[in-house]
């Protein structure tokens, strides 16, 4: 069975029922949910042996974080316990044409305070396949930072492959930071997951007349930003996830992939969507799932957008779905009817 180490930032989400707003919240419906912690979600559903690092508080709360990987089959083994408390995301989802909304509360969380040689990243990476990481941890500090470095550092000396995706937040950092932090760590990666703002954002590499805000995307500056990215880092696989934001509730979803010899794209989804958050986690994780289990790279590109489209359904961060589910639609079967 294969191996794969996420590490990262597990937090609260705290949401008003259904598409309520803040001001109309009486009380909010909880779930736990981070960008690495949603990925080995997924990964430990389709049947990998899966491992999330992080450092939580040692109480209650912390524990309830734990507990939410722990039912998934995710290992927490190798989870420190310590740190001020556990950080906290509002979501107010969106509806039509008016988006949802993030409001963060994760300053001084358990994890922003981890310093360099808190994790033993011989032992933990020992034995593993893969090693995955987002441009959101480092985001939180310089501890974060240095340590993602460390752990980086050990993949490589170990032979572990390497993904990172760059989920920019301005909300954490400015785009100068995340260069100068993101620059230092890519060498050490061996296949990149982006969307259509981060390597705007992170590295200033545009995707020629694409405009987010309209819905419209150009694929030749697509294929330019991957080469780009490519040339610069020396990536052996780029994927872009490419969403079309026709509304808040309608969105075209679909993914590419670029080997360094030849580009793939995958099939466009036209998605209703329940709940966004955790999408390109979810693709990120059906990307990794078909590259270390073998899968051709369009199998992969084709796994991971059919992944990433049935998050969009499913309430909370995690993608709770099967091997199968997923398989069943990238095999085209998109007619959505009841399974008896």
């Amino acid at each position: 069975m294969k191996r794969v180490v996420t590490f990262g930032e597990i937090m609260l989400r705290l949401s008003p029922s259904g598409h309520g707003r803040f001001v109309q919240a009486d009380s909010f419906d909880v779930v736990y949910g981070g960008g690495e912690a949603n990925v080995a979600v997924s990964l430990a559903n389709y049947g990998l042996d899966t491992h999330f690092v992080t450092k939580v508080p040692d109480h209650e709360i912390g524990q309830c974080a734990v507990n939410s990987l722990r039912r998934y089959g995710v290992g927490t083994g190798f989870i420190l316990r310590g740190g001020e408390r556990l950080g906290i995301y509002f979501l107010e989802h969106g509806a039509s044409q008016r988006p949802s909304k993030v409001i963060y509360d994760r300053a001084h969380s358990a994890i922003s305070q981890v310093k360099p040689g808190e994790f033993h990243w011989h032992a933990i990476l020992e034995g593993a396949d893969w090693f995955h990481f987002t441009g959101i941890t480092p985001a939180l500090g310089k501890g974060p930072a240095t340590v993602t470095l460390e752990a980086v550092q050990t993949a490589k000396e170990l032979g572990v492959t390497v993904s990172a995706d760059l989920n920019y937040r301005k909300k954490l950092w400015s785009p100068e930071e995340a260069k100068q932090v993101m620059s230092s760590l890519m060498p050490y990666v061996d296949v990149l997951v982006a969307n259509e703002e981060d390597a705007d954002k992170v590295f200033g590499i545009t995707a020629g007349e694409s405009c987010v805000t309209e819905g419209k995307l150009s694929e030749a500056g697509y294929q330019e930003v991957a080469l780009q990215l490519v040339e610069r880092f020396g990536f052996k696989k780029v994927a872009i996830t490419l969403r079309e934001s026709l509304s808040a509730s309608v969105n075209n979803w679909s993914g590419l992939l670029y080997n360094t010899k030849k580009f793939f794209r995958s099939r466009k989804y036209e998605i209703q969507i329940v709940d966004r958050v955790g999408a390109g986690d979810s693709f990120a994780a059906g990307l990794i799932y078909g590259l270390v289990t073998g899968m051709p790279d369009g199998e992969a590109l084709e796994f991971a957008a059919a992944a990433s489209c049935l998050k969009h359904t499913i309430l909370g961060d995690f993608n709770l779905v099967s091997t199968k589910e997923v398989q069943t639609l990238a095999a085209g079967d998109q007619s959505g009817r009841v399974q008896r």
